[in-house]
């Protein structure tokens, strides 16, 4: 028996979506037409995220990501994934709260990087992601260094998150625009680029970009399923 993936999602939906796409495709793909993985997915109100994180309020999204954590566990899964980066600023959080394990998406991440041999990579995501030390470090303690767009650059990538993407809005200004932001993190030594919101991938692909791109939704979603069908 494979095991029972818990997906913590909402954050947002469209990149919910996306995670459970790939896990069922691929594992149709790999077992056969009619064979479908056991997924939990508890989604949780994305604006209530939206109001705690623009006032600071991360001690109620940690309460609510713990709580959402042991509903999965409660709900019978084997194990879970947040699916979003943004919230991984409280994994350890979560992870000490819940005896449910969690599949890190920044490590998942970090083992994709190490693999093409790269140590300096450019970030791009919520300002959260961006401006907090937390995916930096994480990445730091593999030995990797993040580098993130100037404070212009960093507000339109944010804006075009949470304007466009998470409502499934995408523009192809907004498409040229991260275009630009990419090829000024080459310029800076970067030999490629995070998309570390799981959103991103929605609007912009490896064809689209001066620098390979890791996809944390692909990534993440890959970890899980592989942890799933292990005997691990």
């Amino acid at each position: 028996m494979h095991k029972k993936i818990g997906i913590l999602g909402g954050l947002s939906p469209e990149s919910t979506v996306t995670y459970y796409q790939y896990i069922t495709r691929e594992y149709t793909r790999r077992f056969g037409n009619h064979a479908y993985p056991e997924i939990i997915i508890y989604s949780v109100c994305f604006q209530q995220y939206v109001d705690w994180w623009t006032g600071d309020r991360w001690d109620r999204i940690t309460e609510s990501m713990i709580a959402a954590a042991r509903a999965l566990e409660k709900a019978g899964a084997d194990f879970g994934i947040i699916a979003t980066n943004t919230m991984h600023i409280v994994f350890d959080d979560v992870q000490r709260a819940s005896r449910l394990p969690f599949l890190n998406l920044i490590d998942a991440t970090a083992e994709a990087i190490q693999a093409k041999k790269m140590t300096k990579v450019g970030l791009l995501g919520t300002k959260f992601t961006m401006n907090k030390t937390f995916y930096r470090d994480r990445l730091a303690s593999h030995g990797i260094t993040a580098l993130v767009p100037d404070e212009p650059s960093a507000d339109d990538v944010h804006t075009i998150i949470m304007e466009e993407l998470v409502q499934g809005r995408l523009l192809d200004t907004s498409r040229l625009r991260i275009r630009e932001i990419i090829s000024s993190l080459a310029g800076r030594g970067a030999e490629g680029v995070i998309l570390g919101c799981t959103e991103i991938p929605l609007l912009i692909s490896e064809t689209d970009s001066a620098l390979p791109l890791f996809d944390t939704t692909t990534i993440h979603a890959r970890k899980a399923l592989e942890y799933a069908v292990s005997g691990k």
